[in-house]
């Protein structure tokens, strides 16, 4: 990383005429998902960090960020279930979100209404020129139109199953140029004119085990293992938390592949294998660490468990190249 990263660093400046240094002496941090001193301390030494960063458990630090009563008091209520990763972006980026956000239900209402799409007012993200040489952008009510009446001309084409999912796909976009924005407007009484987008946020799943607001003071103490701000309830260690991710993620694309061509088995067969070597690898990690005494037992046994399931999911994916190949040899 540091070679590759020193490398465009010095085409870039060769090109416009700068000096290049000798080296290019890089920090490396780690952050997401961390939420304990011990998880904390383990990354630093573990792994030989400069620092590592907490991110999600400071939309409840109202000294700290910018969130309107509302939203907060939704992330203060939110439960594992609730946070979910989602493609509400635009710009085709996997999103951690909550669901029941107020930018839901002004979506989901313009749905409603058969008025479906973002006015766009901002268009920072309007880059998809499939249909205008400008760019429009995926959450707008235009490029939504376009989409939708697309889906409909070819609905007698498609299983009752994919219709819905790609109808899903194209209405799931967020105007996120504007619903980002709108927590910090709403929580300053700033007016915000034009189409209600209602508030985007993109707090980590790690949010859950986080349930109530807290001064910075806190928070700090917390980070650094002199007091506990988290939920009183059961925590999962943050690897095991990120796999889970990894393999919910996996299953559902898996379940919902209808035609698999070899590319696509290909992929998902290199997915597997890098979800095993991960699993392997903690495996040593943990069993080798003086970290986590407490969990170790625990943690082996769920990384065990994910094992089994992979092995699962692949029979999953077998039969559907099965199923598929025996369709075509009709």
């Amino acid at each position: 990383m540091v070679t590759s990263n020193y490398q465009l660093l010095v085409k870039a400046l060769q090109s416009k005429g700068l000096p290049v240094p000798a080296e290019l002496p890089l920090k490396i941090t780690a952050q997401g998902g961390v939420g304990t001193a011990e998880e904390h301390n383990f990354l630093l030494e573990q792994f030989n960090l400069e620092s590592i960063g907490w991110g999600s458990p400071f939309l409840l630090v109202p000294e700290a960020t910018s969130v309107d009563d509302e939203t907060r008091l939704l992330l203060q209520k939110g439960e594992e279930k609730d946070f979910y990763l989602s493609n509400i972006s635009p710009l085709g980026v996997p999103f951690n979100t909550i669901k029941n956000t107020t930018n839901d239900y002004w979506k989901n209402k313009r749905i409603a209404e058969n008025k479906a799409g973002s006015s766009c007012p901002k268009k920072y993200l309007a880059l998809d020129k499939q249909f205008d040489d400008e760019g429009l952008c995926t959450a707008s009510k235009k490029y939504q139109d376009i989409k939708l009446n697309d889906l409909e001309t070819n609905k007698l084409n498609l299983s009752v199953k994919a219709y819905h999912q790609k109808r899903n796909e194209i209405l799931e976009k967020a105007c996120l140029c504007v619903g980002l924005a709108n927590a910090s407007y709403l929580e300053n009484d700033i007016k915000v004119k034009g189409q209600q987008q209602g508030v985007v946020i993109c707090p980590g799943p790690n949010l859950a085990y986080f349930d109530k607001i807290v001064s910075l003071r806190e928070m700090v103490q917390h980070i650094y293992g002199n007091s506990n701000v988290l939920a009183k309830v059961y925590r999962p260690n943050m690897f095991i938390k990120e796999l889970t991710m990894y393999m919910d993620h996996f299953k559902k694309r898996i379940e919902n592949l209808e035609e698999i061509s070899v590319t696509q088995e290909k992929k998902w067969k290199n997915f597997q294998s890098n979800l095993l070597n991960g699993i392997q690898y903690y495996k040593d990690v943990f069993q080798k660490s003086t970290f986590f005494e407490e969990q170790r037992k625990e943690i082996l046994t769920q990384l065990e468990n994910h094992q089994l399931e992979i092995e699962k999911i692949m029979q999953n994916l077998a039969d559907k190249i099965q199923h598929n190949n025996k369709l075509l040899s009709l």
